[in-house]
C-alpha cells in the first residue's frame, strides 16, 4: 500500500535530512510500557512505519510489513556517547521513516530517549508533538495499566500532502513570484561564513552539536526586551546570528541573507494538526545589506519588520508553491544563517517517579560538503518549559568544534546584551 509524495515532499528525499528529538530522563522506567506506546503511535501514523520506494517519475510512501516496522531498540551504555551516535547513524534507505531508542545508564535511573523522524513526513512542530504523544501514551499505561487498542491500529490514515491543502491558486500569480524571488537572488548574492578545517581529509568527519541554553529568568528577560522593542523573539536571535556571522567576514558592506521557516498549519484548509505528520512549513528568505559593526537592534528590527509582512500576505503560500524549483534554483533558499524556531512549546508529561531533566530537537542531515569551503550556519531554537535553547548541528570536516563554540559564545553574548536591556518586569497586584 502506497502514497505518492506531493513535489513538495519530494524535495527532502534528495537532501536525506530527519528530526533527531531526544529526551534525557531521571526515575523508575517501565520498558514494556514505552515499547508499546511507540508501537500504539507508529500504528496510527502509516508514515512512520512505511519505506520510500520510487514511484513513477517520483516517490511514494510505501507500508512496511509487519516484521519491518519500526520497534523501540533498547540498550545499556552511556547516555551522552549514545546521543552522539545517534546523531551519527542515518535512518536507513528503504527502511523505516522512524526510529527509536532508548539508552540506560549501566546503574542508576538515568535514562535518554532518541527519537528520529525522516524530514519528509515530519517538521518541528509535528516532530515534538510527536515525541509528546509517546509520552502521552506511556503515562497512560503507567498510571492506568490501560492497553492500547490496537483493533483499529493499522487501518491507514495517509495525511493528505499540505500542497493539496493550500487555497486555490493563480497560476499567473505564483509565476510572478516565483520570477521576483529569481530577480531577488540575483540581485543579492549572499555571503556565506567559509569553513575553517583547512584540510578536511586529514578530519574525521561526523555531525557534532554546540549548543547554547538560556535559564528562564534570562528567557523571561529577552522576551520583556522583546516586547519593549516591538519584536519578536526570533528577530533578536537571528540578529544575534547575523551580527556574529558578519564578524567572520571581510570588512566593509557585505550582504547576508537570513532564511526563517514559516509555519503553514494554521493557513491550511482544513487547518492542520500539530500531530499530523506531514513537512507543513515553507521559508521566507530576506537580504541584509551589513556594515562592518551593524547594530544588532537594528538588525532585528529590520528582521521583524520583513518577516511579519511576508506572514500577513500570501507570501507563505506562494513560497510553498514554488517550493519545486528549488533543486534546479538553490540560491532560491541559499542563506547565510537558518534561524528555525518552535516557539515556546510544553514539555512531556511524565507519570510519577520520572522526571524529564532535558529535552532537545536537532536537525540533522547525511550529506556534507567539505570541499565547498563555505555553507549557511544552521541554528534551531526551541523554548521547552520556558527555557530558551539553540543547537548549532555543524559537521566536523567543515567547522571545527572550536570555531562552532565561538560562534555560539558571540551569539550568546549578544543575546545577553538583549536580556541585560530588558525593563524590570511590570509589578503584579
Amino acid at each position: 500500500m502506497r502514497r505518492a509524495l506531493c513535489p513538495v515532499e519530494t524535495l527532502y528525499v534528495g537532501q536525506r535530512s530527519r528530526a533527531v528529538l531526544s529526551c534525557a530522563l531521571s526515575g523508575r522506567l517501565d520498558l514494556g510500557a514505552l515499547s508499546a506506546a511507540f508501537d500504539a503511535v507508529t500504528g496510527e501514523h502509516p508514515s512512520l512505519r512505511s519505506r520510500i520506494v520510487p514511484d513513477g517519475e517520483g516517490f511514494a510512501l510505501e507500508l512496511l510489513d509487519e516484521a519491518e516496522r519500526p520497534r523501540l531498540a533498547t540498550r545499556t551504555g552511556n547516555t551522552e556517547k549514545a546521543y552522539a551516535a545517534e546523531l551519527n547513524t542515518p535512518l536507513s534507505v528503504g527502511g523505516p521513516m522512524s526510529r527509536a531508542v532508548l539508552v540506560s545508564a549501566p546503574e542508576g535511573e538515568d535514562h535518554l530517549f532518541v527519537l528520529s523522524v525522516d524530514h519528509t513526513v515530519v517538521d518541528g512542530h509535528s516532530g515534538i508533538a510527536l515525541l509528546n504523544e509517546v509520552w502521552d501514551r506511556y503515562r497512560v499505561l503507567v498510571e492506568d495499566g490501560t492497553r492500547p487498542d490496537t483493533a483499529d491500529r493499522d487501518a491507514l490514515r495517509w495525511p493528505r500532502p499540505v500542497s493539496e491543502l493550500l487555497h486555490p491558486a493563480d497560476p499567473e500569480r505564483t509565476t510572478a513570484h516565483l520570477e521576483r524571488r529569481i530577480d531577488e537572488v540575483r540581485r543579492n548574492p549572499v555571503e556565506l561564513v567559509p569553513y575553517d578545517v583547512a584540510d578536511p581529509s586529514g578530519v574525521e568527519g561526523r555531525i557534532e552539536v554546540c549548543r547554547l541554553t538560556l535559564d528562564a529568568e534570562r528567557t523571561g528577560r529577552l522576551r520583556r526586551t522583546a516586547r519593549a522593542a516591538g519584536v519578536s523573539v526570533h528577530a533578536l536571535v537571528a540578529a544575534a546570528l547575523l551580527t556574529t556571522a558578519r564578524g567572520h567576514l571581510p570588512d566593509g558592506p557585505r550582504t547576508l541573507g537570513c532564511l526563517s521557516p514559516v509555519d503553514l498549519r494554521s493557513r491550511l484548509s482544513p487547518p492542520v494538526p500539530a500531530l499530523m505528520m506531514v513537512p507543513a512549513v515553507t521559508t521566507h528568505l530576506q537580504f541584509l545589506a551589513l556594515p562592518t559593526d551593524p547594530d544588532p537592534m537594528d538588525v532585528a528590527r529590520t528582521v521583524h519588520e520583513r518577516l511579519a509582512d511576508f506572514v500577513a500576505g500570501d507570501g507563505p503560500a506562494e513560497e510553498l508553491r514554488i517550493t519545486p524549483e528549488v533543486p534546479r534554483r538553490p540560491t532560491l533558499q541559499l542563506a547565510t544563517v537558518i534561524a528555525t524556531n518552535m516557539g515556546v512549546v510544553p514539555g512531556p508529561r511524565l507519570p510519577e517517579g520520572l522526571e524529564a531533566t532535558d529535552i532537545r530537537l536537532v536537525p540533522a542531515r547525511e550529506q556534507y560538503f567539505p570541499a565547498a569551503g563555505r555553507s549557511p550556519v544552521m541554528a534551531c531554537v526551541v523554548s521547552f518549559e520556558g527555557r530558551l535553547a539553540i543547537e548549532f548541528p555543524h559537521f566536523t570536516a567543515c567547522y571545527s568544534p572550536e570555531f562552532m563554540g565561538a560562534l555560539r559564545d558571540g551569539v550568546g553574548a549578544v543575546l545577553a546584551a538583549f536580556a541585560d536591556a530588558a525593563p524590570a518586569p511590570a509589578p503584579t497586584s
